[in-house]
């Protein structure tokens, strides 16, 4: 079997269609947009998960920065 430029493409997409593409952006975007949100940063952040290298930047950025939410808290107690 022959592989075409077609079949390329939907393998790349994994047969989903423009819709089933966009369900998986959803399904990275919100997650990350939650977190984001909820560490006191800006929603938007999540945006850099199609960027490939930004998006584990931003990881690391997430995993090992100060929360500005977590750290109003501590100075509260």
């Amino acid at each position: 079997m022959r592989w075409t430029e077609n079949d390329y493409f939907m393998g790349c997409g994994m047969g989903l269609g423009p819709l089933g593409l966009l369900v998986m952006a959803l399904l990275f975007v919100l997650p990350f947009w939650k977190i984001s949100t909820k560490a006191g940063f800006s929603g938007w952040w999540s945006l850099l998960m199609f960027i490939p290298v930004a998006n584990l930047v931003f990881l690391y950025v997430l995993a090992f920065s100060d929360w500005p939410t977590v750290s109003g808290r501590a100075n509260r107690s």
